[in-house]
């Protein structure tokens, strides 16, 4: 693998650029909306959690967007999708959509951690969820009879992601019936190319989330991001049988490297975040490389460290001023 020592410094914290209009900073990308139906998004190195930012990772944000990249590519004669263009390695310029108020997460196997997920309503005593009836005697983990969809309400303005049914989302309105079986063709299409790649390179995709949205005819287009693991679960295949009889978790992408850093060393909810070693960040910025590698089959196309990330971006993008 490469030496990212030359990128220690390299991190992208902030991409805040006046020169562009419509300006909307969220927590890890930076929003451009550029008044004629196209929006640039830049994904910085920005890390997130315990709603707090903790460091900025070098390379993060170019993963992540390279992984996208990998999947919207492969994907695009399933399901159209807002990609126009990707102007720098960090930025995609892409369609401006009415995004659907229903995000649609598909299931392969009985895992999760939140408490939206079905393991922890399993866990619960629940056997009835997201309207599917699941069999008692189920372990964690443990592979599914069938593929699911587990829909939840799109929480805009911070709020909370709320459990739906597929019954619940036609009788209220959030979407037609027509829309919502198109809607779930195209999840289930592609999540199953997804899972057929990743077999490929020795991994299970597990479970995934993927945003709609309605582009101006009406349209369903997809949104957001694809099969990165921001939004995907994926285990290794090769150590999943053994793991599984033993009763021990999946190996998986130890994405949460530094939130366990933190977590050791303090309440991160509380109080203040002590200061995360370089060597720390590095490391994580190699898990991510490692990642990218991983799921795609390719290296990672590493940047110029001797020119500023942010430099770069401006430039790239300066005939959007």
């Amino acid at each position: 693998m490469p030496d990212l020592a030359p990128y220690a410094h390299y991190a992208l914290r902030d991409a805040a650029i006046p020169e562009l209009p419509g300006h909307y900073r969220g927590k890890v990308r930076e929003n451009y909306d550029l008044g004629d139906g196209r929006r640039l998004i830049v994904a910085t190195d920005r890390l997130s959690a315990f709603d707090r930012i903790l460091t900025a990772v070098p390379l993060k944000g170019q993963v992540l967007t390279q992984i996208a990249r990998f999947w919207f590519d492969h994907t695009a004669d399933l399901c159209p999708n807002h990609v126009l263009e990707y102007p720098d390695p960090n930025v995609l310029l892409c369609r401006s959509l009415t995004i659907m108020p229903v995000e649609v997460v598909v299931r392969d196997y009985l895992a999760g951690t939140t408490s939206t997920s079905i393991l922890s309503m399993y866990k619960a005593g629940r056997r009835e969820m997201y309207g599917h009836r699941f069999p008692d005697g189920m372990r964690p983990n443990q592979k599914l009879p069938a593929t699911i969809i587990t829909p939840t309400s799109k929480a805009f303005d911070a709020g909370h992601d709320e459990e739906l049914t597929p019954a619940e989302i036609v009788a209220t309105g959030l979407l037609t019936q027509a829309q919502w079986d198109e809607v779930c063709a195209k999840a289930l299409a592609l999540f199953a190319h997804g899972r057929e790649m990743a077999a490929a390179r020795g991994l299970i995709l597990v479970d995934t989330k993927y945003e709609f949205g309605f582009a101006p005819d009406g349209s369903i287009v997809l949104a957001d991001e694809i099969h990165t693991p921001d939004s995907s679960r994926y285990w290794f295949a090769e150590t999943y049988p053994q793991r599984f009889e033993a009763g021990t978790a999946p190996q998986s992408f130890d994405k949460d490297f530094v939130r366990s850093w933190v977590v050791a060393r303090c309440d991160p909810y509380k109080d203040d975040i002590p200061e995360i070693p370089q060597e720390i960040v590095l490391q994580a910025a190699d898990i991510y490389v490692n990642v990218f590698a991983a799921i795609t089959g390719q290296p990672l196309p590493l940047p110029d460290p001797a020119v500023p990330v942010l430099d770069r971006v401006r430039t790239n993008l300066a005939r959007y001023f």
